[in-house]
């Protein structure tokens, strides 16, 4: 059974489901949800007209950017057109589940508690393994259990059908594929996240990242990384050479990060002051592909964790703790 027919089977309408309850989409109400007993609630799927003209997107061709040394982009301005962009800010914020992750790293022999600075949540599998048809886990080569993946820990869960009509989407504009798909919510523009690059191994060489925009506007800003003295690249920045590229980044614009970007460029949210500060949410999509094993730990991990769930309360306008 191929993938795509294993995740439609997966996904089917089924008339049984309970109405959604807390939806903030604007158009219509979704019928039906996407169920797998690693969700901590059912998912709703998107509206059926929402859904209709996720297939049919992107708004406007992507233009590329790359008048800069190993810079790639592919930057739509938007890929989603500004009115269904903010129903599907309202509708994601409300539907998904959410964390807020804690971990400890060492540096230079001291241990340090990071509070990630954002709420995450993260879908997907690695290229190795894929999803039957009841939600197991299931060896790709072998279709038997992968008891032996080590996904014990942090089991995976398939993307949601209302994310997986926009990797859909994606795949069929940009010509990449992408197996897991990570979300970030910014409550406000003091939410931000650092200068990185996402060229972790288990994407392997030249990885393409989609990243979509919803909600307040934020400055994407990208700069290339330090050259080493000496490394044979005259024409690429040293450390402090250049300032930042800045994509002022407005809800539905997506940039697809491509070739040898994460391998020489970082990228990073700042925080942002005064009105945005304060009611500035913005949701950040990205599609990826992780090749290996080594990346489902490594997102579930440092994106969903063991801590509690959260979910948007629309009365109180802010996350809460979910309870079952």
């Amino acid at each position: 059974m191929s993938k795509k027919r294993t995740l439609d089977a997966f996904f089917a309408s089924s008339p049984k489901r309970p109405k959604a309850q807390n939806c903030e989409a604007k158009d219509d109400v979704p019928t039906d949800f996407s169920t797998h007993p690693q969700y901590p609630f059912p998912i709703a799927q998107l509206p059926p007209s929402m859904a209709n003209e996720v297939a049919s997107l992107p708004a406007r061709p992507g233009r590329v950017i790359d008048d800069q040394p190993d810079l790639d982009l592919l930057y739509f301005e938007p890929y989603i057109p500004g009115y269904m962009a903010r129903d599907l800010f309202e509708f994601l914020r409300a539907e998904l589940p959410f964390y807020r992750v804690e971990y400890d790293i060492k540096r230079g022999g001291f241990s340090t508690h990071i509070r990630t600075p954002r709420w995450t949540t993260v879908f997907g599998l690695d290229e190795t393994s894929l999803f039957d048809d009841t939600g197991r886990v299931v060896d790709r080569a072998t279709g038997k259990p992968a008891v032996d993946k080590g996904y014990s820990k942090y089991p995976p869960r398939p993307i949601p059908k209302c994310l997986d009509d926009l990797r859909r989407s994606t795949e069929a504009a940009t010509g990449c594929s992408f197996n897991f798909c990570l979300v970030n919510y910014y409550a406000s523009g003091s939410d931000s996240i650092s200068f990185h690059s996402d060229d972790e191994r288990f994407l392997g060489p030249n990885p393409a990242i989609a990243s979509f925009s919803l909600g307040a506007r934020r400055d994407f800003l990208l700069k290339h990384k330090p050259t080493p003295p000496n490394a044979g690249k005259a024409e690429a920045p040293r450390a402090g050479d250049e300032k930042p590229i800045k994509l002022p980044l407005v809800s539905g614009d997506m940039v697809l990060m491509r070739g040898t970007t994460q391998s020489n460029w970082l990228h990073s949210i700042p925080k942002r002051t005064g009105k945005n500060e304060i009611d500035g949410g913005r949701i950040n999509i990205t599609f990826r592909k992780a090749m290996v094993r080594g990346g489902t730990e490594n997102y579930y991990n440092y994106n969903v964790g063991i801590g509690p769930v959260y979910r948007w309360d629309k009365m109180n306008r802010e996350m809460i703790q979910w309870k079952t």
